[in-house]
């Protein structure tokens, strides 16, 4: 994916100014503070969100048109923030929705209930039963079983305990591994730097900075200049 002089606006509030960078095989993080645009930009690409201007090249086509269903079936899937799992619905019924149908499929429900064992547990559990690590894994796994070639996540690790957060950066590993390209969208730079090489800053919705993670980690006045310090 190649995004080019992105701009996106809600009413007259600008909240993405001329936005460029390119997601390959490597997998890419964009950190930044609450307000800065990642949650905006992460609704643009996948067509959910506003896009005002630019382009969203994705083999060579511009989707930045298309609605949210078609940009799906280009293989882009989003986990957004805040999961939006459907509370009534049973873990195995999550699953059964959006199962594949067709043959040689490399994500299918077995294949995500070995990437989460506990789900394995807890199929018969309704949405609003399950712990928020849980429901993490539920959404991870449901945009998985769409085969996406591209996976956004926005804020994967908000509100989860350490030892759940650690498991879900040991999975997206395994599934960048595995060839999906990843986007991973967070606050907690430790976390975007776990998964993704190279790491894009945001502030006041542009890119501030492109570097990659054991820079940023390492340099504690460039997090406290772009982070703000003590939030990292």
């Amino acid at each position: 994916m190649k995004v080019v002089a992105l701009q996106a606006s809600y009413g007259e509030a600008r909240v993405l100014d001329d936005i460029s960078f390119e997601i390959g095989s490597q997998p890419v993080g964009i950190v930044g503070r609450n307000g800065m645009g990642k949650t905006t930009l992460c609704a643009s690409l996948t067509a959910m969100g506003p896009c005002v201007s630019g382009k969203i090249l994705w083999d060579g086509e511009d989707i930045g048109g298309l609605s949210a269903t078609q940009v799906a079936r280009k293989g882009i899937a989003i986990v957004p923030q805040g999961r939006r799992v459907f509370r009534s619905l049973t873990v195995e019924e999550h699953l059964r929705l959006v199962a594949p149908r067709g043959a040689n499929c490399r994500w299918t429900s077995q294949a995500v209930l070995e990437l989460f064992p506990r789900l394995r547990e807890r199929l018969s559990n309704r949405a609003h039963q399950l712990s928020g690590g849980e429901q993490q894994m539920l959404a991870i796994a449901r945009a998985l079983l769409r085969q996406p070639r591209l996976l956004v996540l926005d804020e994967p690790s908000e509100g989860l305990a350490p030892v759940v957060v650690s498991h879900l950066v040991r999975v997206l590993k395994q599934v960048s591994a595995e060839g999906t390209m990843l986007l991973v969208v967070e606050q907690n730079l430790q976390v975007a730097a776990a998964v993704a090489p190279r790491i894009l800053v945001m502030v006041s919705g542009q890119i501030a900075l492109d570097t990659d993670g054991r820079t940023l980690l390492a340099d504690t006045e460039m997090q406290g200049k772009y982070l703000g310090v003590g939030h990292h």
